[in-house]
């Protein structure tokens, strides 16, 4: 397979918007490993090879586990993650899934009981951008170096 274009590239005032985004959410009160798990299992769901790879390798920089990574796509049956972290990865799989689930109270429910309001909305922002990013990615077949 090859990279059918790069967005950049072709519509670069597109991708500068895609920027500014990114940059909100890098400036946000997350948690740096949890904007990873939360780019990582998207990215899982979404099966963007080339967003798997480099959110994984930003992971390991900041100090994720291996195990965690790994663990990932099974966090439910796990003991590796927080609380906090598994309702905020059910959350992410919710929206990323959102045709599917349409984001049940439960679930959102959930995330409130660790999270306040501009920490759930800075979540899903992060959620949001991340499955933008896929669906960049995966149309584009852009590949991993």
């Amino acid at each position: 397979m090859k990279t059918r274009l790069f967005m950049n590239q072709v519509a670069p005032e597109g991708y500068q918007a895609m920027l500014g985004l990114e940059q909100y959410v890098e400036g946000t009160s997350i948690d740096k490993k949890l904007r990873e798990l939360i780019k990582i299992r998207a990215s899982q769901v979404n099966a963007c090879a080339f967003c798997i790879d480099m959110h994984t390798k930003e992971a390991r920089k900041l100090g994720e586990t291996e195990q965690r990574i790994y663990a990932l796509n099974a966090w439910r049956e796990t003991p590796f993650f927080s609380d906090a972290e598994r309702a905020v990865l059910a959350l992410t799989e919710s929206i990323t899934l959102l045709a599917e689930t349409h984001v049940p109270d439960e679930v959102y429910e959930e995330v409130e009981s660790y999270f306040n309001e501009k920490q759930i909305a800075e979540i899903i922002m992060q959620i949001v951008t991340i499955n933008a990013w896929n669906r960049i990615g995966v149309s584009t077949r852009l590949m991993p170096q």
